[in-house]
């Protein structure tokens, strides 16, 4: 699902404008992004969590030509979902 059809579902759901529910889209989206900058998990109940981790520099190739690399540290985004109960 793209970022528009989420807009348009948010429109059609709750009875904003389209333009106004790409507004609000765009908002959640950038306080997301800043709060996980920053290394803050975001967890919504019943839905799951997404945490920022750091991963240590490690070697790796490149898959075309097969010539071993070193793939630099970094911090990654990871989703854990909830475990939902049916009812």
């Amino acid at each position: 699902m793209r970022k528009t059809e989420i807009a348009k579902r948010i429109h059609q759901q709750v009875g904003i404008s389209q333009e106004e529910a790409a507004k609000l889209l765009d908002g959640t989206l950038e306080l997301f992004k800043t709060t996980l900058r920053k290394g803050d998990p975001i967890i919504i109940h019943g839905f799951g969590k997404f945490t920022v981790r750091s991963k240590l520099p490690r070697r790796g190739r490149n898959p075309s030509t097969g010539e071993a690399i070193m793939i630099s540290a970094r911090r990654v985004v990871t989703f854990r979902a909830s475990s939902l109960s049916q009812n």
